[in-house]
């Protein structure tokens, strides 16, 4: 089998991020990297997605992935690509690729999905694409109900920015 080589040495979430959005793929940014858009100083070293399980949408994911040469994040040097349908399903699916690490999540906290979030979500503008974003609002709720410490030690942070966005 042929070894983990490809690790990006720079990543670059903000091409990654870019490239999701002009390939017109369906999807919510979560996660730090969602804070991080509206105003939260955390940081984080990935993007998490929460995306639409449509074929067509499933269709665009996957030729976007392989573009960017995706394979799963493992332990070992092992490169495994993902297939089509490893998107169709609840899992999540934790990718690295050559411009950083991808979470490409079917649910997150409490089993909420692409229709369900949907509606906890605001549109900005990101080089010239519009982008999903879920709310401060709703990343605070799931926090709260998150088991991962790292989540309970940023929710304070994500809590006074949403303070600080309210006085505005």
């Amino acid at each position: 089998m042929p070894t983990n080589n490809k690790k990006p040495s720079n990543p670059d979430l903000s091409t990654l991020l870019e490239g999701l959005v002009a390939a017109d793929i369906e999807f919510i940014l979560v996660g730090g990297l969602a804070a991080v858009i509206q105003g939260a100083p955390v940081t984080t070293m990935d993007v998490d997605i929460v995306h639409c399980r449509s074929a067509q949408n499933i269709g665009k994911l996957d030729a976007f992935l392989k573009s960017v040469g995706a394979f799963y994040r493992r332990m070992d040097d092992v490169i495994i690509a993902p297939k089509t349908e490893d998107f169709s399903g609840t899992g999540h699916v934790l990718l690295t690729t050559r411009l950083g690490p991808l979470d490409v999540l079917a649910v997150i906290e409490d089993g909420h999905t692409y229709e369900d979030l949907i509606e906890h979500t605001v549109e900005i503008e990101f080089r010239d694409h519009p982008m999903r974003v879920l709310d401060l609002e709703m990343l605070i709720k799931l926090k709260k109900s998150a088991k991962d410490p790292n989540d309970k030690q940023r929710l304070p942070v994500l809590e006074e920015t949403l303070r600080q966005l309210e006085k505005k």
